[in-house]
C-alpha cells in the first residue's frame, strides 16, 4: 500500500485522546456542549489566548465552522472577501453561495490578502444600494498553500477592516502548524486581539474530529448558538469534542503534534531543494508544493500518493506534499531517499 501525503487527518487521531475518551466513556455528562470537558476546553483556550471576554464553541469540521460563522454574520444583501485559493471560494461546494452570501475571490501571489486587495473589491462596488455591501474578510492561517500570516500583516489587516466597517475572520483549521512555523512570530493571542472570529483547528491536528470557534466580538456573541442549532451542528455529545480540545490543550499537545507536522515538511522540503526543485511557494509550515517535470512526478507516484496541484506547463506541475501529527521519521527518510534518485 502506498503512503500517503494527501493529507494531514488520513490518521484516527492522537493516542491520548483515545484514551481518554475510554477513561471518561461511563461519566454521565450535560448534552450540547455543557458538559465538564467543554467547559474545561473552553477555559484552556481563552487562557491561552488570553481573551477571556471571548466565547467558544466546538462543531464538527472545517466547513462547517465556515457556513456558520459567514452566515451568522452577514446579512441578505452583504457579501464575504477571499484570496481564490480560499477554501471557501474553492473546496466547499458553494456551501456560503447556498446561503445567499457571493464569495469575491481575489487573486494573491501568496494566499493572503492585504488592505490593498481587499481595497480593490470595495472599488468596485460603490453603487449602493444596487450593489453587494462587503462586509467581512475571510483569510486562513496557514493559507491554502502553507503560507502564514505575519504579525504586522494582520495587524495592518485587521486596522483596515476596523476603519472600513468589515469583519476579520480566520480560518484556522492549520493555525497549529502555522503558529508553530519557524519564521512565525504570531502568538494566539495575537491573533484573539486581531480577529472578530477565528477558530483553533482539530481535525487537522491530531483530534478525530472538531474545531473551536473563537468568536472575540461581543457584538457577534449573543446569538451564535441559535445559528449551530439551526443548521444542525449542535452535537448532543458535545462531551467527544470537549474532551478532544482538553486533551490537546492542557500540556501543550496540541502545538507539540504541528510543530512535528512542520518540521518533518521541512526534512521533505529541503531534499526536493537539493536536487534543484523550484517550489510554487515558500513555505515552512506543513504544506510544500514542489515544481517536478511530470516523469518525476510518475516514479514518485509509485510508492507515494499525492495530488498534482497545479499545471505549471507541458513538461511540469507543482505536487502538494502534506505531513501530519502522526507522520514517522522512517517514512519521511524513505520518502527523501526516493526524491533524491529524481536528480
Amino acid at each position: 500500500m502506498k503512503y500517503s501525503f494527501k493529507n494531514d487527518y488520513s490518521e484516527g487521531c492522537h493516542p491520548s485522546i483515545l484514551a481518554a475518551l475510554m477513561r471518561t466513556n461511563s461519566s454521565q455528562q450535560n448534552g450540547y456542549g455543557l458538559d465538564d470537558y467543554c467547559v474545561e476546553a473552553e477555559k484552556f483556550i481563552l487562557q491561552k489566548a488570553n481573551a477571556p471576554h471571548s466565547k467558544v464553541h466546538f462543531v464538527s469540521g472545517g466547513t462547517q465552522a465556515n457556513l456558520l460563522v459567514i452566515s451568522s454574520i452577514l446579512r441578505p444583501h452583504e457579501s464575504v472577501v477571499s484570496a481564490t485559493t480560499g477554501h471557501i471560494f474553492t473546496n466547499e461546494a458553494g456551501a456560503i453561495e447556498a446561503t445567499g452570501h457571493k464569495v469575491h475571490g481575489v487573486e494573491t501571489i501568496d494566499g493572503k490578502l492585504t488592505p490593498e486587495l481587499v481595497q480593490s473589491v470595495i472599488e468596485v462596488h460603490q453603487n449602493k444600494p444596487h450593489q453587494l455591501k462587503q462586509k467581512l474578510v475571510y483569510i486562513s492561517n496557514s493559507t491554502e498553500i502553507g503560507t502564514i500570516y505575519k504579525k504586522n500583516e494582520l495587524e495592518n489587516l485587521s486596522k483596515f477592516c476596523k476603519e472600513n466597517g468589515l469583519y476579520l475572520f480566520m480560518d484556522g483549521a492549520r493555525l497549529g502548524q502555522a503558529l508553530t512555523a519557524e519564521s512565525n512570530d504570531l502568538m494566539l493571542e495575537d491573533v484573539a486581539k486581531f480577529t472578530d472570529v477565528f477558530y483553533l483547528g482539530g481535525t487537522k491536528n491530531g483530534a478525530l474530529l472538531g474545531e473551536a470557534i473563537v468568536i472575540n466580538n461581543p457584538i457577534l456573541q449573543e446569538e451564535f448558538g441559535f445559528h449551530i442549532k439551526q443548521k444542525g451542528a449542535m452535537l448532543a455529545k458535545g462531551r467527544i469534542l470537549g474532551i478532544q480540545f482538553q486533551e490537546l490543550l492542557k500540556e501543550d499537545l496540541y502545538w507539540d503534534l504541528a510543530k512535528h507536522a512542520n518540521q518533518q515538511a521541512m526534512k521533505i522540503k529541503q531534499t526536493f531543494k537539493e536536487i534543484g526543485c523550484d517550489l510554487l511557494a515558500e513555505t515552512d509550515t506543513n504544506q510544500i508544493f514542489p515544481i517536478l517535470e511530470n516523469l518525476q512526478i510518475e516514479k514518485l507516484s509509485e510508492q507515494f500518493d499525492f495530488y498534482v496541484w497545479k499545471k505549471i506547463d507541458a513538461q511540469k506541475s507543482a505536487i502538494r506534499i502534506i505531513t501530519s501529527w502522526a507522520t514517522e521519521t522512517e517514512v519521511v527518510e524513505r520518502f527523501c531517499q526516493e526524491i533524491s534518485k529524481l536528480k
